[in-house]
């Protein structure tokens, strides 16, 4: 195979990827070999590629690749997620698309259209996620509804059911009026709204006076069945105890309570107590045996039960409220309110508490063995603030609400029987045999049981995720889940600890008995140049396929990795896609150039190609020993920026320079094998960040490799480096730009040899002598033992350098310059001895700013001293 001469992104990645599936080198069975594990977060069957996803599944591959080659049995299992609430409003938009409203259908036609949605238009992102270079097990996709998932969930509730955890009760929820369902307390977003704080009167039955109560939600007044006040209130010390006030508009006439619950300072510190419609209206219903008015349908509109704004939304009902009240001088004031408000994770819309049946999952005790789990570093948090996030959440944990008023999803496997109560089993038929056994009645028929309706939440399928992919619940001994089981990483966003991360690690010890993974990385939110979140609202938010079409996945990968660390935001801009680009390109024309040298078999090796060769193998090791590190600390960033640099300063800019032979001619064989080696090196060091410039090239050095891809070849393993022999070549190195710098102060030509002069010290690199002569093109390095003050000199360290400048220079132009400089570091000098001759300066200035100055002295008298030498020695 022949590299192309222009490095084309576009024409390799569709070639290797197709090439890397044709060979299953992603695919993973058990076998002797150590395994390495992580499972996909599910996206949404939905979802279409984002750059949120970006982040997380290169940082993903680059993590699954890097084991692969480290001799890891690499399994990312990749798969989607059901996503009960956004997948049914797709559908039923899709169907009202057509003239079809879901209310005409029954629900097995209903899923009918569903599965054919999905079908269809689900799963794109899995397609998706190729483009980018995922190296996933598409053999092993799962979805969290399909058969084997379906069942797991199923036998899972029914487990916990049989152990007492799972309960039907009525309680106050999260109701999403646009999804028609009920949410968990973490599927509620709160934000803050602006609106108004409504003041009324409640006029005090059988007198004149009236208590002016203030609401922001003046439309629950129709559901009010209390008035409440603080008996250590002293403006309502006066009232009755048995006082009655009437409900405005409605003329309801409902008691006023006491209870030290409402606040004297809020408001006017009268509370209008409506059960049906807020949590702690609830309580207090309870608490005094309240009547509860649910005045709402489940889409958010008024319902019959008070005959007053039948079928009108909530929203317009406020704005109609206000007038009504204001007509009926019933309507005290308004003010403009800032609050916060809870909307729906889902939907987007304003959720509404509402009272209704709904299936729970007691949640202490799955909650005390997983915070152990991770506040003793079982499970490792990267980074660690997370952990305290994690123990607030779970140390004040609740119920979690479990059903969901969907078609869309596994259906709660309880039964109803015909005269009241219900039997939960996992089929129908099982359900039968234990309705017959709890009746007695063995008439029974499966026409006689009603199963219920709900579906269970999504995340009740995704908390089995690290376990069902393996098929861990239904077949717990099986050898999969017995080899991959528990996953090593999880990589994934905060904002999901508590919906999927947490209740993860509750599934799996409660059915493993183990933690679910090892380490969790925390990414950040992905953020535009000037830090706003990504949307596509704001329309900051590129297309990452057009990126990838546009500068590749390479570069794309890279501008990911080169603006992330973990759990903080990433600050992206487009041209970070064009600095990865550059960098393939620069890849690609460095091997380019070595591709076109030729090899002298019977050249010897030169000093400066030895030392080169010696020089880049310890530089060498002592990025990869970095690497192991970083990757150990999971700074994956930090990790691809060190082998940024290896192949960009120390390779490329350095070491190729260093022994490139003239032009025409050829280098020594031993150079030539040493530099394809660190080639094939650099390669696999670099292919979990870029994998497929990587794989291009590495193929193309055949026969100087093994295996059938860079993807299993193995990665190249740290050694000590000579950390003496490292310092002594920078010594070196600034000697060899100290040269270039006079060069261009002097402009003198590059190819005009040069003498370089030395007084030797013990941080004089003598060994690098035939480096220095070669790459700042020296006729020799001569040591000496006096300065010589006609030449231009410079100090590394304490060597002193001298370049002879006699006859390449124009003297009265040099003296013009050194002149300057000599005038410029008096008058430096006058004003730091200004401030030394001030005895109060010296005195009570911090004596490190007094140190600072002194510094400053020597260094200028230093200079003015070297500046007077060169000039006496010109003139």
């Amino acid at each position: 195979m022949q590299i192309a001469d222009k490095y084309s992104p576009q024409e390799i990645e569709s070639k290797w990827y197709d090439y890397w599936i044709e060979k299953r080198l992603f695919h993973s069975e058990p076998d002797q070999r150590e395994p390495y594990t992580i499972v996909i977060p599910p996206p949404n069957v939905t979802g279409m590629l984002h750059m949120g996803h970006m982040l997380n599944n290169t940082l993903q591959d680059v993590l699954v690749r890097r084991a692969r080659m480290s001799g890891k049995n690499a399994c990312w299992v990749p798969g989607m997620d059901h996503a009960s609430i956004a997948t049914e409003a797709k559908v039923v938009a899709m169907l009202h698309e057509k003239g079809i409203e879901k209310s005409s259908l029954s629900r097995e036609k209903f899923l009918e259209y569903a599965w054919e949605w999905k079908e269809k238009y689900g799963g794109m992102i899995l397609k998706q996620l190729r483009k980018l270079g995922a190296s996933c097990d598409w053999e092993r996709t799962c979805f969290t509804m399909d058969g084997p998932r379906t069942e797991s969930v199923i036998k899972v509730f029914c487990d916990l059911f049989e152990k007492g955890r799972i309960y039907r009760g009525v309680r106050m929820v999260n109701w999403d009026p646009a999804a028609k369902t009920a949410l968990s307390d973490e599927e509620v977003v709160f934000k803050e709204s602006h609106g108004k704080l409504y003041y009324l009167r409640y006029k005090i039955e059988g007198t004149d006076k009236a208590i002016i109560v203030a609401t922001t939600r003046p439309e629950t007044i129709l559901g009010d069945t209390a008035l409440c006040v603080n008996p250590n209130d002293p403006r309502y010390a006066s009232l009755p105890a048995d006082a009655r006030v009437i409900v405005p508009l409605v003329n309801r006439s409902i008691p006023v309570i006491r209870d030290e619950y409402v606040d004297i300072e809020f408001g006017t510190g009268a509370l209008k107590v409506t059960p049906a419609h807020d949590v702690n209206d609830y309580m207090l219903g309870e608490k005094y045996g309240l009547e509860t008015i649910d005045i709402f349908n489940d889409d958010g509109t008024i319902n019959d039960k008070v005959g007053m704004y039948v079928g009108m939304d909530r929203f317009d009902v406020r704005k109609q409220i206000e007038k009504d009240l204001a007509a009926a001088d019933l309507l005290e004031k308004t003010e403009e309110y800032t609050n916060n408000v809870g909307y729906s994770e889902r939907t987007g819309v304003a959720i509404e508490p509402k009272l209704s049946m709904q299936w729970f999952l007691s949640m202490e005790e799955l909650a005390r063995p997983a915070t152990k789990a991770v506040m003793e570093d079982a499970i490792r948090f990267v980074p660690e603030k997370y952990k305290n996030t994690y123990r607030h959440w779970m140390e004040n944990i609740k119920d979690w609400c479990i059903s969901r008023q969907l078609w869309w999803g596994q259906r709660i496997p309880a039964y109803y029987l015909p005269k009241g109560g219900y039997v939960v089993a996992p089929t129908a038929e099982e359900a039968l045999a234990k309705a017959r056994a709890k009746t007695g009645d063995d008439s029974l028929q499966p026409s006689d049981l009603r199963q219920d309706e709900d579906v269970l939440d999504t995340w009740f399928s995704s908390w089995l995720w690290p376990i069902s992919v393996f098929d861990g619940i239904r077949n717990p001994d099986n050898q999969e889940i017995s080899y991959y089981y528990p996953t090593n990483d999880l990589v994934t966003g905060p904002d999901i600890i508590f919906f999927w991360v947490a209740r993860m690690i509750m599934a799996g010890y409660e059915y493993r008995g183990e933690k679910p993974f090892g380490n969790v990385y925390f990414t950040g939110i992905v953020r535009d140049k000037i830090g706003r979140k990504m949307s596509k609202q704001l329309g900051n938010s590129p297309d990452p396929l057009d990126l990838i079409a546009k500068y590749g996945a390479d570069g794309m990968r890279m501008a990911m990795l080169i603006s992330s660390s973990a759990g903080n935001d990433v600050m992206f801009d487009e041209a970070l896609c064009e600095q990865g680009r550059n960098f393939g390109n620069k890849i690609w024309n460095a091997y380019r150039l070595v591709n076109g040298w030729s090899a002298d078999d019977k050249a010897a090796q030169d000093d400066n190609n030895r030392l080169a060769v010696e020089w880049f193998r310890q530089t060498l090791g002592r990025a990869l020993r970095q690497i192991d590190e970083d990757f150990r600390s999971y700074r994956i960033s930090e990790a691809f920026m060190t082998a940024y640099k290896l192949f960009w300063d120390d390779f490329s800019g350095l070491y190729l320079e260093m022994v490139k032979p003239a032009y025409g001619q050829p280098v020594d064989a031993e150079t030539f094998a040493a530099t394809c080696g660190f080639f094939d090196e650099l390669m696999r060091v670099l292919h979990p960040f870029m994998p497929f410039v990587t794989e291009e090239i590495w193929q193309d050095l055949a026969p100087r490799k093994e295996g059938e891809s860079i993807c299993t070849a193995p990665m190249p393993q740290p050694v000590e480096a000579d950390e003496r022999l490292l310092a002594r070549f920078e010594l070196a190195k600034e000697a060899i730009s100290s040269v270039r710098n006079i060069r261009n102060q002097k402009n003198l030509p590059q190819k005009e040899a040069l003498t370089l002069k030395v007084i030797a010290d013990e941080n004089y690199p003598a060994e690098y002598a035939p480096v220095m002569r070669k790459m700042a093109n020296l006729t020799a390095v001569e040591t000496v033992t006096e300065k010589d003050p006609a030449a231009a000199a410079f100090i590394v360290k304490t060597t002193q350098y001298f370049v002879p400048m006699a006859g390449k220079i124009d003297v009265e132009a040099e003296i013009g310059k050194l002149t300057e400089s000599l005038a410029y570091y008096e008058g430096f000098l006058a004003s730091v001895m200004k401030k030394l001759s001030n005895e109060r300066f010296v005195q009570s200035a911090p004596e490190k700013v007094v140190m600072n100055e002194r510094a400053k002295q020597a260094d200028a008298e230093a200079k003015i001293a070297a500046i007077r030498e060169q000039l006496a020695a010109l003139k």
